[in-house]
């Protein structure tokens, strides 16, 4: 149990949380400017064009959402035109995505807006901490990962 006195709004896991939310508050008003796309469905935009082709489950897990969040973004994005999804070979319940010519250009807006958003919240820091900053974001990642059981994945 932590001493008295403990400040909570001093730990990591605190602070990284509040950043988090902080950045989502904006990011929910810039991409339905930007994109014309929900938060949600801007970042499935983003990941599918990042890291195609996808499985849902991938989606999930490349835009940090859980899987009915991801099947539901995906959805939209299909109705929308902008995602194509092409039943796997091997699995009929399996599912491939990928951007369409028109979910490419919506991916270009995207990823601009996302470019700006993370120097507008980056550009506090020099150069060197943000390089700094960005590789000790890696090793607390590679390191919280390492520490995942099979059955957290």
């Amino acid at each position: 149990m932590p001493a008295d006195g403990y400040q909570l709004n001093r730990a990591l896991t605190y602070r990284l949380h509040r950043l988090h939310k902080l950045i989502d508050l904006e990011s929910q008003r810039s991409y339905p400017e930007a994109t014309g796309l929900s938060l949600s469905d801007g970042r499935c935009l983003g990941a599918i064009g990042a890291f195609a082709p996808l499985s849902i489950n991938d989606l999930a897990n490349r835009a940090n959402l859980n899987k009915g969040q991801a099947s539901r973004a995906a959805q939209a994005l299909v109705d929308r035109g902008l995602v194509s999804k092409t039943v796997t070979a091997n699995d009929a319940r399996g599912v491939t995505l990928t951007l369409t010519a028109s979910g490419k250009k919506v991916w270009l807006k995207t990823i601009a807006m996302i470019d700006r958003r993370n120097k507008e919240v980056f550009g506090v820091l020099s150069a060197n901490e943000s390089e700094q900053f960005s590789r000790l974001l890696d090793k607390l990642i590679q390191q919280t990962e390492q520490g995942l059981q099979p059955e957290d994945e």
